[in-house]
């Protein structure tokens, strides 16, 4: 990925930490930098076309999105009772929230199938899904044939699959791919009359935190070691980016096909519940043991906002 920065802003920190049942009372959207939006599959007839086009054995063959990554590029790229912490990389096997919320994506990208992780949070559409900037647009290009699929597990898809109405990502990294700014979201249509966090549940998200904190990182990695067939995480504390950019850092073993997987803070292993405060974005070549998510400011807030509220 392109890797650029830019300007820091002070910005009053929000938090909803909402479970599956939570009515929050939505705030009003704060002024930063507007989101750009890519409509996508809008009609019946439109959803029922994605829907024949993802059979279970195009999905299995689709390539992960940083293997597609131009060679300039730099985008990312093994638990019981108690789980291990810290871990760089294992199977999650304690269920939880978490296995619902946490999902594949699928989408085609030049003509190409690919797929990245993803979240479904709560929202106030009840529709909404977390992920990379790259996960929805690059060089340009708005990936089409969007889909999410919450809870894949080797091929099972329990939740159904969803078909995304919008997608979109922050302002920045719509202009010009900016790494500070590496977030995308969806609004996904109804499934058999029911809206995503009716069905699976929705992750909290929160904006403007405190660095430097404990988090657990999920993602469904598709290159050796791992298949892209079970969901994975890693966990431990968080350092900043000395580098290039403003993110942050975690040492991780996760690799392409995890781009967009949410990072949770306070996350409960017992109920599979958190804070999502990044998504993976980014591994530098020179330091393939750590992953790097995106921090979540104002444009990121932003950017929820306005597809919470499409």
């Amino acid at each position: 990925m392109k890797r650029r920065t830019s300007r820091r802003t002070g910005v009053i920190a929000v938090a909803f930490l909402a479970a599956s049942t939570a009515s929050p009372a939505w705030a009003h959207a704060p002024a930063d930098p507007q989101p750009t939006v890519k409509a996508q599959a809008t009609t019946a007839t439109a959803q029922q076309k994605v829907l024949q086009y993802w059979t279970l054995d195009r999905m299995q063959q689709a390539t992960p999105m940083d293997r597609l990554l131009r060679p300039s590029q730099s985008a990312p790229a093994t638990a019981d009772r108690r789980r291990e912490f810290p871990t760089t990389g294992a199977p999650w096997r304690a269920g939880g929230v978490i296995a619902r919320t946490a999902g594949r994506v699928f989408f085609t990208y030049q003509g190409r199938d690919a797929s990245c992780s993803a979240s479904a949070v709560a929202s106030a559409n009840r529709s909404t899904v977390i992920t990379a900037g790259h996960c929805v647009k690059l060089d340009g290009a708005w990936h089409t044939n969007w889909v999410f699929v919450p809870g894949y597990d080797n091929g099972d898809r329990p939740y159904g699959v969803w078909t995304a109405r919008q997608t979109m990502t922050t302002g920045e990294w719509a202009a010009d791919e900016n790494l500070d700014h590496d977030v995308g979201a969806a609004v996904v249509n109804p499934l058999n009359g029911r809206r995503l966090v009716d069905v699976v549940g929705g992750q909290g998200i929160a904006f403007n935190q405190p660095r430097r904190r404990n988090m657990y990182a999920f993602g469904y990695p598709a290159q050796t070691p791992y298949t892209g067939e079970r969901l994975i995480y890693c966990s431990g504390g968080t350092f900043d980016d000395s580098l290039r950019t403003r993110a942050i850092g975690m040492r991780c073993g996760m690799v392409g096909g995890a781009s967009g997987g949410p990072w949770l803070i306070n996350f409960s292993e017992s109920s599979g519940t958190g804070v999502i405060n990044s998504v993976t974005s980014f591994r530098y070549r020179s330091l393939p043991d750590q992953l790097f998510g995106t921090y979540f400011g104002g444009s990121e807030r932003a950017l929820y906002y306005r597809a919470q509220s499409a």
